[in-house]
């Protein structure tokens, strides 16, 4: 997932709900409470090609179910037909399967490739078609959800996974704008000091962006002395990628999945850095990163940044499940990361393991159920 660095079908009761809610931010791993533990999913980042063979898949799908993770989430490249072939596979290891699909960020997307002007385009100028002008790296290649037939394309690829039999959730990831501020933690990656909305980050600029801008508003944000600061421009964006996920989820219950996605730590954070407010969405799962290490925060962040969410999304029938970076936990902290989620009203949690999980992180898993 890089700098990203990628779903989901759950019931919980009242009384679940209740207690989640009445916890503490600052709660440990040792006060770990084992009501309803069965209930909170464990969810698993993977991507997949061609080239493993039916049997290495069940060997691995079977490997997490045992492991106690209860659900993948399957990325094939938006290949609805790769995806037709490993679902089952997962389904028989006893796993609820959610189709994982890049989307307003569409790297080597052959369709997308032979239309510039469906790209994002940086206050700057920069187009994200070109190669020696993307941001930060070569694959944030940004389809502008504003071009009618960008969104139509992206559309079209959601309807595709949604078709695929055996699917719970499509799920949404780079559903955003690129990084207007990157996180902190990988700044120094990119030697890069971001203490305001530089030219170079801020997008979308294209024609078709600022002409239906122009539209509604009657103002030219490629005039504005700081653009910054015009909040119909910012908001704007913000509903651009709204009304692209509320499409995705008349499309995918028309087809009786769900939707999810992958999103930034919580929604006030999300708008700022983004362009994305997804408490405000039509969605049924949310999965925000919440990777305290990219942000150089402690491990109870991951609490404070769950109960954000949970909060913003009071009264909404949107679930919350607390995405976890593996890589950079031990398992000690990997435990009391779960249980900061558990206790803060997340419905469960998502590890970005991508097959680097350890024995060790999937002992605590494991344990973390009993």
């Amino acid at each position: 997932m890089k700098l990203k660095i990628a779903l989901f079908s759950l019931v919980l009761s009242i009384v679940a709900c209740n207690n989640a809610n009445k916890t503490s931010i600052n709660s440990k791993s040792d006060q770990v409470k084992t009501e309803n533990t069965s209930e909170f999913k464990y969810w698993n980042w993977m991507s997949v090609g061609n080239k493993k063979t039916d049997s290495a898949f069940t060997a691995h799908f079977n490997k997490l179910k045992s492991n106690g993770i209860d659900a993948v989430l399957i990325n094939t490249g938006a290949d609805p037909k790769l995806l037709k072939r490993v679902a089952p596979l997962a389904n028989a290891a006893g796993l609820e399967v959610h189709a994982w699909m890049f989307t307003t960020n569409r790297p080597g997307d052959s369709i997308a490739l032979q239309h510039p002007e469906w790209y994002m385009v940086s206050r700057s100028g920069k187009s994200c078609f070109v190669k020696e002008e993307r941001p930060y790296v070569g694959y944030y290649q940004w389809l502008s959800p504003s071009h009618p037939d960008a969104k139509k394309h992206i559309l079209s690829l959601v309807e595709g996974l949604a078709k695929v039999e055996g699917i719970a959730s499509v799920h949404l990831d780079y559903i955003r704008y690129p990084d207007v501020y990157l996180p902190i933690g990988l700044l120094p990656k990119y030697n890069l000091k971001q203490e305001e909305e530089l030219a170079d980050y801020d997008f979308d600029y294209s024609d078709a962006s600022v002409e239906k801008f122009i539209a509604l508003h009657h103002k030219d944000p490629r005039k504005m002395e700081n653009p910054a600061i015009d909040i119909e421009w910012k908001n704007f964006r913000l509903n651009e990628i709204k009304s692209l996920v509320d499409d995705a989820y008349e499309i995918v219950h028309k087809h009786n999945k769900k939707l999810s996605a992958a999103v930034f730590p919580y929604p006030e954070m999300a708008d700022h850095m983004v362009r994305q407010r997804w408490d405000k969405w039509n969605i049924d799962m949310v999965l925000p990163m919440i990777y305290s290490n990219f942000y150089n925060e402690e491990l109870d962040w991951i609490g404070y940044a769950t109960k954000q969410g949970v909060e913003d999304l009071e009264g909404k029938p949107t679930e919350l499940h607390t995405g976890l970076y593996t890589p950079k936990l031990s398992a000690s902290d990997l435990k009391e990361a779960i249980q900061y989620a558990k206790d803060n009203g997340a419905k469960g949690v998502a590890f970005f393991d991508d097959y680097h999980m350890t024995d060790e992180q999937f002992e605590i898993i494991k344990a973390s159920k009993k």
